[in-house]
């Protein structure tokens, strides 16, 4: 197979990963499923052996590289740890931590981003609200500045490592109606009147634990404001563009595990005296397949390329997105179907990847949304 990126570094990088992730990872994957999830001891094996820092500057306690580190080391946990719920627990940093690095001052990044990337913290983002979904610019938890402190009030759901999270980088209103009033405030656990009103049971990803936040009369110093105030919309939707693409990434990575356990069962699988992979429709499934991972897999490389040099693209990421998200959704179809009775039963991991593929056209965007980006930018 093609990987999305293949330089000697990147090789290298990978087959550390691959290493680690079938260590660490692939012989609990199924039981941390069940369970609905991994030890918090897994954040601190993964910080200390570099797997969290991959893709962050060394001067903010991680490995450097740029984001296309970042994706390979994604893809090959995937591949190799197959369990997508362990990896977008473990992840959940890629989305909370930009905001800081891009924004934060240093006390601020010393503070927050190196503990994380160390393994000494787990990090997770706050911006869907309860009736809110993907209407950013509605949502409607204030902060109120009083004093040196804001007092937030207001809920968010859906929030990746919610439950366990040391803090969440959160979008809060700080100015008036619409995008121009956003913030971004770090919230701390143990603050006083922030709470996790409960943990969310999902149709995927069970093994990363998802919750609902609740925030009452909870006073935030002013210091864990990220940039200005009332500027936080712009640094969400920056945030999004590069979230986009890693869930591409990710896609592209679920359908190549799903991809790869059809081709060995349709070998393996005999029925009326031939293997599946004997009858042309199963070939037929199998290319199409290949064909639309591959697609998506050079949609998501020019994606990373571009942004890897600084590009601002998010009518791009939007493509990319709904081009991989797709994709994945039809592979993992094509993937039950070739297992047959087989693929609907829980201990098969193509019944998982199946289930863990739906959220993917939701999360980071609603496929929807991602059509509107693309329309405005192309003028019609």
């Amino acid at each position: 197979m093609t990987y999305l990126f293949e330089t000697e570094e990147h090789a290298t990088l990978r087959s550390s990963v691959r290493r680690w992730s079938a260590t660490h990872i692939a012989p609990h994957s199924a039981e941390w499923e069940e369970n609905e999830e991994f030890p918090a001891s897994l954040y601190a094996r993964a910080g200390a052996d570099g797997m969290l820092g991959v893709g962050y500057p060394e001067s903010a306690g991680g490995g450097g590289g740029d984001v296309t580190m970042a994706l390979v080391a994604g893809e090959e946990m995937v591949l190799a740890g197959k369990s997508v719920g362990v990896v977008a627990g473990l992840g959940s940093h890629a989305i909370a931590l930009p905001p800081i690095l891009k924004h934060g001052t240093p006390g601020q990044i010393e503070r927050f981003v190196r503990p994380v990337l160390e393994g000494r913290a787990i990090a997770s983002l706050g911006i869907t609200e309860p009736g809110g979904g993907s209407d950013v610019a509605g949502l409607r938890t204030t902060a109120v500045r009083d004093g040196q402190h804001y007092v937030v009030n207001g809920a968010k759901t859906f929030i990746t490592s919610g439950t366990r999270a040391d803090f969440v980088t959160t979008a809060v209103r700080t100015g008036g109606a619409a995008h121009g009033g956003i913030s971004l405030l770090v919230i701390e656990k143990g603050t006083p009147g922030f709470s996790v009103s409960k943990k969310l049971k999902k149709t995927g990803w069970w093994a990363s634990d998802t919750a609902e936040l609740h925030f009452e009369d909870c006073r935030v110093p002013v210091e864990n404001l990220i940039g200005i105030e009332n500027a936080g919309f712009l640094a969400i939707m920056v945030n999004f563009t590069q979230e986009r693409l890693m869930i591409a990434g990710q896609c592209v990575a679920i359908a190549e595990l799903a991809y790869r356990e059809s081709i060995q069962y349709a070998r393996d699988r005999h029925a009326f005296g031939k293997s599946l992979s004997g009858f042309q429709v199963t070939r037929h499934k199998l290319a199409d397949m290949a064909s639309r991972i591959a697609a998506a897999r050079a949609l998501t490389g020019e994606l990373a390329v571009r942004w890897a040099r600084g590009e601002q693209t998010p009518a791009l990421a939007a493509m990319t997105k709904n081009v991989a998200t797709d994709m994945c959704s039809f592979v993992c179809d094509q993937a039950v179907q070739i297992f047959g009775g087989m693929g609907y039963m829980r201990e098969t991991l193509v019944e998982r990847l199946y289930r863990d593929a739906r959220l993917y056209p939701i999360g980071g965007g609603a496929r929807e949304v991602m059509n509107e980006i693309i329309s405005k930018a192309e003028g019609y």
